[in-house]
């Protein structure tokens, strides 16, 4: 076993990746993956509608806020799904290194939650129905000012960056296991390796 192995900062990375030597069943895996491809489709039709006609853009932001709700309802049914009793894991070590992994996954969710409520604001904010797959949400509200809903959209665009950033750091951490710590974060995870 190598020294490095050992080393508190390892550690801590391996815990912070929710490395506790178990295996998730096969719902949460499907809704971790559902998570991951729809906050990286929802960023690519944010970053890139505007380089599209008119046509285009409008399907593109339609396709913006259908996702966004279904990827909010796949936030609470990960939610509960963890919630469950017989769903939670145990985690390999106590203490702060506990609570930073705890920390990380729930502060991912409380951004994801916020980002959905954001939407739906800032769609509203401006007189806007929101869109699902075509069906009309209109809005409860009166419209906001024009400096409230400039603030709703920075707020959005704003958290949204930090959900990439976090998720980022995320998927970077499951790589450092697998390719330098040899461990099974991210195999873990993987629904071929579920399946045997």
């Amino acid at each position: 076993m190598r020294a490095g192995r050992n080393s508190a900062v390892d550690t801590a990375t391996r815990i912070a990746a929710g490395d506790d030597r178990t295996q998730y069943d096969a719902f949460a895996i499907t809704l971790h993956w559902l998570t991951a491809a729809l906050v990286l489709a929802q960023f690519g039709l944010s970053q890139t509608w505007d380089w599209f006609g008119k046509p285009t853009e409008h399907l593109m932001v339609v396709a913006h806020m259908s996702f966004g709700i279904v990827l909010a309802a796949v936030v609470v049914a990960r939610v509960g799904w963890r919630l469950v009793p017989g769903h939670q894991m145990p985690s390999a070590v106590s203490g702060w290194v506990e609570l930073a992994s705890k920390a990380v996954h729930w502060l991912l969710y409380a951004l994801l939650a916020a980002e959905a409520v954001l939407g739906f604001l800032l769609r509203w904010s401006g007189n806007e129905a929101m869109s699902f797959f075509g069906l009309q949400i209109p809005s409860p509200f009166a419209p906001f000012s024009k400096a409230a809903h400039h603030l709703i959209g920075n707020l959005h665009e704003w958290n949204g960056w930090a959900i990439v950033i976090l998720a980022t750091g995320h998927a970077a951490a499951a790589l450092y296991h697998h390719y330098v710590l040899h461990d099974r974060v991210l195999s873990r995870m993987l629904p071929t390796v579920q399946a045997r």
